[in-house]
């Protein structure tokens, strides 16, 4: 008898969880460092905060293992990383970033750790739980839950530190991550297919596997490059709006509802050209339009000030940026063999983030030395490479160890 795949709404509320604390770790630290008075250079330094993301593969294999007294390969550990993220959130919610920056930051990067380990145990929940033909919408399910989520603890978290105070607001994050646990108790766990390596093995495995692929090349250069620009442009967003005269209050507004359909909008677009055209010519496409809607910090830095504009900008780079994640997510887990789906997807997932980590680090210097149109510029350039991998090397061929032919060839 067939195993029927879980219900959607699954996948829609894990990615809920795991959206919840990237921005905690990442817009809304910066927005309260900078209220706080935190030099820029710092500021684009939390970019490395979440190094966990870019090191996850490490110890993706251990996360493989199921753990004992039946708690399950995968929910035990989505148990266990949500029961560190709930801790992390409370102590830094004790923290005060004007007095102690660097108790802040560790407690930061101790919260994306966490993190990072509830993304690999749902991301490998979702490739195995979900037949190949269902991954197209269960990314774009995924990207809505946790786009939504990033808004809650990016605009919602910036709203409430108003009349809570910024140790209220994190509270209130914290309760929301406390609930998590009983959707992973709830969840079916997906059956193991395969006894997991052990010891070293369980690492290299999967790495010598992915390595022997014909033409893997191309393909982890196109997903170490895909992010860059983004990862550049990301970490000074709330310096930049708060230098182009924008107040908390303003910035809270514009990432909230508007926003919201705009991400919820461009996700179900993305899942739905995958569905129709197949991830790479996806990609490649949406890849484009998320360049072209970078060339909006410009008008933005032209018209400082403007609510209309910051309006505009916002909207269309996050219905760009969410088309595009929904594209680039499938086509990563395309390339990952379900015997070795968590070690295999935090492997090329943290590929994606190495920008981030390394590159967006750069970003406070880079913007204090160029201006901001000048930082910018640059930006919108790093993201052109991938692009050129994408239509020289990959625009043929199927999307991956996983993928099954799209309605339209590719």
């Amino acid at each position: 008898m067939r195993v029927q795949p879980p219900r959607l709404f699954y996948i829609l509320l894990f990615g809920f969880a795991s959206g919840l604390p990237l921005a905690l770790s990442g817009l809304t630290l910066r927005q309260w460092l900078t209220e706080s008075g935190v030099t820029l250079g710092l500021i684009g330094a939390t970019a490395n905060i979440g190094l966990a993301y870019s090191l996850k593969f490490l110890f993706a294999p251990i996360l493989d293992r199921p753990l004992p007294y039946g708690w399950g390969r995968r929910r035990g550990w989505l148990i266990m990383a949500q029961a560190g993220l709930v801790a992390c959130c409370v102590a830094l919610s004790a923290s005060h970033p004007g007095a102690h920056p660097a108790i802040t930051l560790t407690l930061a990067g101790a919260l994306a750790f966490c993190s990072a380990c509830q993304d690999i145990a749902i991301d490998a929940w979702r490739i195995e739980s979900y037949p190949p033909a269902m991954q197209g919408e269960a990314l774009a399910a995924y990207v809505w839950g946790y786009r939504i989520a990033m808004l809650v603890s990016g605009s919602g978290a910036i709203w409430l530190a108003g009349p809570l105070g910024w140790h209220g607001s994190l509270l209130v994050m914290a309760a929301l991550m406390a609930l998590a646990p009983m959707l992973s108790l709830c969840a079916p766990e997906p059956a193991i297919h395969t006894a997991p390596a052990r010891g070293v093995a369980a690492l290299i495995a999967p790495l010598r596997e992915m390595m022997r692929r014909p033409g893997i090349a191309p393909v982890l250069w196109f997903i170490v490059l895909f992010k860059l620009g983004e990862a550049l442009a990301s970490p000074m967003a709330p310096s930049f709006y708060h230098a182009m005269g924008f107040d908390r209050a303003q910035v809270a507004a514009v990432l909230s509802l508007p926003n919201l359909v705009a991400v919820l909008a461009g996700a179900a677009t993305g899942g739905l050209l995958v569905v129709r055209f197949g991830a790479r010519r996806s990609l490649f496409a949406t890849g484009f339009i998320q360049m072209a809607a970078m060339g909006l910090y410009f008008l933005l830095a032209l018209f400082p000030g403007d609510v209309a504009i910051l309006y505009t900008k916002v909207v269309v780079e996050n219905f760009a940026e969410a088309m595009a994640d929904a594209c680039f997510l499938s086509f990563v887990s395309a390339q990952c063999r379900l015997e070795f789906t968590a070690t295999q997807y935090a492997l090329l997932s943290s590929l994606a983030a190495l920008g981030l980590r390394t590159l967006g680090g750069f970003s406070g210097v880079l913007a204090a030395q160029l201006g901001w149109v000048g930082f910018y510029g640059v930006a919108i350039f790093t993201a052109l490479p991938a692009m050129i991998v994408m239509r020289v090397w990959l625009w043929k061929g199927s999307d991956g160890a996983n993928a099954t032919p799209p309605k339209r060839a590719i």
